[in-house]
């Protein structure tokens, strides 16, 4: 019989460099619902309840806006990323 079990990326972000490298790996498939899922397993590996506290929202809301179904406005996202210590930066495609 196999066992499986549910990984978790919030489990092996272990400090602030492998928080921006994961969420900059998302960001680059151009997918973003991934995008949203790694900002929202790094606020989680972070601690949700702090997170949302820096950010200024709602520690509920926030698990609901960065969850699967959530649509977080681009507001929430530039807090959340302020708050895990990043910033948004755009750059040319490679195109």
């Amino acid at each position: 019989m196999v066992t499986t079990s549910v990984w978790d990326a919030s489990e092996y972000l272990e400090d602030e460099q492998d928080a921006i490298a994961y969420i900059n790996a998302a960001a680059e498939l151009d997918d973003p619902a991934l995008l949203q899922a790694a900002i929202g397993d790094v606020a989680k590996a972070r601690g949700m309840g702090q997170i949302a506290k820096e950010a200024g929202v709602g520690r509920e809301s926030l698990y609901k806006s960065l969850g699967r179904d959530g649509n977080p406005s681009f507001r929430t996202i530039a807090k959340v990323v302020k708050a895990i210590g990043g910033r948004i930066v755009i750059e040319p495609s490679a195109a």
